[in-house]
């Protein structure tokens, strides 16, 4: 008789009455031990009562119990039948103990049992979930006719040892078989959602339309799996219109089916939509929501900038009683974050139990976006004494905030301990913080000097860090080297023939100015326009620059007219350097006043109550006209001003910036 655990390097199983402390752990309130429902067996001589506890220790994630009453069950001589070995099998795959499962794998063999399809699907997975594919694949291929229960096995091993490939490979096959036996009896929708999340995994969007087609054939689209994992497959493909089209078509959708939307919009940078999407759940009264959407949802307001919706769903967490967990409390710090509310942030932060290493990076960055760098490093001294050791996304953030905050000492001396003390090699994006963090301190030719020393290709984003700081130092010599690297790496991309136009045009170069401008129109690029947005009262208002579509714009242009003797009284003298392009200094002085966040700071003045905080999101850069209109205007008005652009946090009050016109 095989005795399960009988081998002398394993330890003696205790008495089912007592309790272990392994197993205790990781088992779900409702399961119970196994001294629980040994005390309950009518019959301990019969398999189906032993199945029964067996089964139901599996089904609530105590799977060391459900192994732990395998084993006694067999010293007590008990047969196992059929029903016995998937749920043992299960427990194997879930705790990863193949050497386990291939004992329990021979017990079934000696019995006869393994020729069973229901035994034959169980080791299957049982061999997949325990990455030994070798070995699922010999036993799918053994199995005498297999049904749609053991192909969909094979399928999901796959796809969980990241094979989507080989799992689209299998898919086909059985529709091939099916189609020769004129029936579908292996396809069904279990097999359809293993298929799609194979989709999934490879994100190309031709496979995938040609599963969903292959579905809609077979009628398997109005299962509402199917139709979730559609969303989630077009999701990965990128093809958002099409993910909303399979929520749309739907007959009967879930919580799920609105969660796996939101993600999508939220995950792809279509935040407006993901916020729309959830608010349309909560009033069709679909209020079931996981820490994952919630997570999602956040992330969504933090890009957005929606401080007020951030709000509402902090709320909302509270209420569900999920504010202790950890991945809820992290996206609630880097929305506060970013949504300019440090105070908030840090509230979060310190309420947030059992902090992990992305809840420590999450504040270190958000302390850095603000310019906040000493307090992001006072941070990390904190994160590393608690005996957590920095990641790359950690090393990201320290970089980052040296940049922002000028620390170019500190900054030099991170890059080297992250190979030299925690055997972190740089990565792309720490290159990136560094040559940005040279730039900035005016520092080129030794930035120049790190990109040309590095092992690995740099990319566009090390590049462009470099451009951006000549435009800053009027470099034009390694201005023209760094733009031209742009120009192989992404030819596309209009911003850098701007960025290159704006340092010819600083120098006085027009001709050479007026030459980009005429090489991005012969290449049909189209330069991103700058728009800034601001919530009001729940509400998204969005200005271009010069906009006059917006309702209020006349009395927005009123107040900045108003505005325009006390800006001069202060001692504003227009920049307008930030304009280049070679036209009269009148002209200038135009355009610079209708710059969008000026527009948008306008429109908050006028619109909220004296001493409120406005908050101010732009797509681009901040130019350095406005930069100093709006330090300007924060004492002028008394208001304190939070702008977010592309780079980072402007916080203006008094007459000054949190970021110490260093930027």
């Amino acid at each position: 008789m095989l005795a399960v655990f009988s081998t002398s390097r394993r330890a003696r199983l205790p008495s089912p009455r007592r309790s272990l402390s392994s197993s205790s752990a990781s088992s779900a309130p409702t399961a119970g031990t196994l001294s629980t429902h040994f005390d309950r067996l009518v019959d301990r001589s019969s398999a189906l009562s032993w199945n029964d506890i067996i089964s139901d220790l599996a089904r609530h994630g105590d799977y060391a119990e459900a192994l732990r009453a395998f084993s006694w069950m067999r010293r007590l001589g008990v047969k196992p039948d059929r029903s016995t070995f998937p749920n043992a099998h299960k427990a194997c795959g879930c705790m990863g103990l193949v050497w386990v499962g291939r004992q329990i794998h021979l017990l079934a063999h000696l019995l006869g049992l393994c020729p069973d399809l229901f035994v034959s699907s169980s080791l299957v997975d049982m061999y997949s979930k325990c990455f030994e594919l070798v070995d699922a694949k010999k036993l799918f291929d053994e199995t005498p006719e297999p049904n749609a229960v053991v192909w969909t096995a094979m399928i999901v091993g796959y796809v969980f040892n990241n094979r989507p490939r080989d799992a689209l490979g299998l898919f086909k096959e059985s529709l091939a078989l099916a189609k020769v036996e004129e029936r579908g009896g292996n396809i069904d929708a279990v097999s359809a959602v293993a298929a799609l999340s194979a989709c999934s995994r490879m994100s190309e969007r031709r496979i995938t339309g040609g599963i969903h087609g292959i579905l809609l054939r077979l009628g398997l689209n109005s299962d509402v799996g199917v139709g979730n994992t559609l969303i989630d497959a077009y999701a990965k493909c990128g093809d958002l219109n099409l993910a909303r089209q399979a929520f749309e078509v739907m007959n009967l959708r879930d919580s799920i089916s609105w969660n796996s939307l939101i993600s999508a919009f939220a995950q792809n940078g279509r935040s407006t939509e993901a916020l729309s999407a959830f608010c349309e759940m909560f009033s069709r009264g679909v209020v079931e929501s996981s820490a994952t959407t919630l997570s999602a949802v956040l992330f969504a307001s933090a890009q957005a900038g929606t401080l007020e919706f951030g709000r509402c769903i902090h709320s909302l967490v509270v209420k569900m009683g999920m504010g202790n967990d950890v991945y809820i409390g992290t996206s609630l710090v880097d929305m506060y974050c970013k949504c300019g509310q440090l105070g908030m942030a840090r509230q979060a932060f310190d309420h947030t139990k059992n902090r992990n290493i992305r809840s420590w990076s999450a504040m270190i960055g958000g302390y850095a976006i603000n310019g906040c760098g000493l307090e992001a490093m006072e941070i990390f001294s904190s994160m590393r004494r608690s005996g957590l050791k920095p990641n790359v996304v950690t090393f990201v953030s320290v970089l980052s905030a040296c940049s922002h905050a000028g620390l170019v000492d500190q900054g030099r001396h991170w890059f080297s301990a992250m190979k030299e003390e925690y055997g972190i090699d740089p990565g792309l994006e720490h290159h990136a913080c560094m040559v940005d963090l040279l730039g900035r301190a005016g520092k080129l030719r030794e930035a120049h000097a790190l990109i040309t020393s590095m092992t690995l290709e740099p990319d566009a984003v090390i590049w462009g860090a470099l451009l951006s700081a000549c435009r800053v130092h009027k470099d034009v010599k390694l201005g023209e080297l760094s733009a031209q690297k742009l120009f192989e790496l992404d030819p596309k991309n209009c911003g850098y023939f701007v960025l290159l136009s704006n340092i010819y045009a600083g120098a006085g170069l027009w001709t050479e100015a007026k030459r980009m401008r005429v090489e991005i129109k012969s290449r049909g690029l189209v330069k991103p326009p700058g728009y800034s947005s601001i919530e009001l009262r729940g509400r998204v208002h969005l200005f271009l620059v010069g906009d006059k579509e917006h309702p209020d714009h006349e009395e927005v242009y009123r107040y900045l007219e108003m505005l325009g003797p006390k800006l001069t009284s202060a001692g504003y003298v227009p920049d307008t350097g930030s304009v280049f392009h070679d036209i009269d200094q009148e002209e200038k002085e135009s355009v610079l006043g209708v710059h969008s966040e000026k527009l948008a700071v306008g429109f908050g003045m006028i619109k909220t109550p004296p001493g409120t905080v406005i908050r101010v999101i732009k797509n681009l850069r901040i130019c350095g006209d406005c930069h100093t209109v709006l330090k300007l205007v924060s004492g002028i008005e008394g208001r304190e001003l939070v702008v977010r652009d592309s780079s980072r946090f402007h916080h203006f009050s008094n007459g000054q910036c949190s970021c110490g016109d260093y930027w």
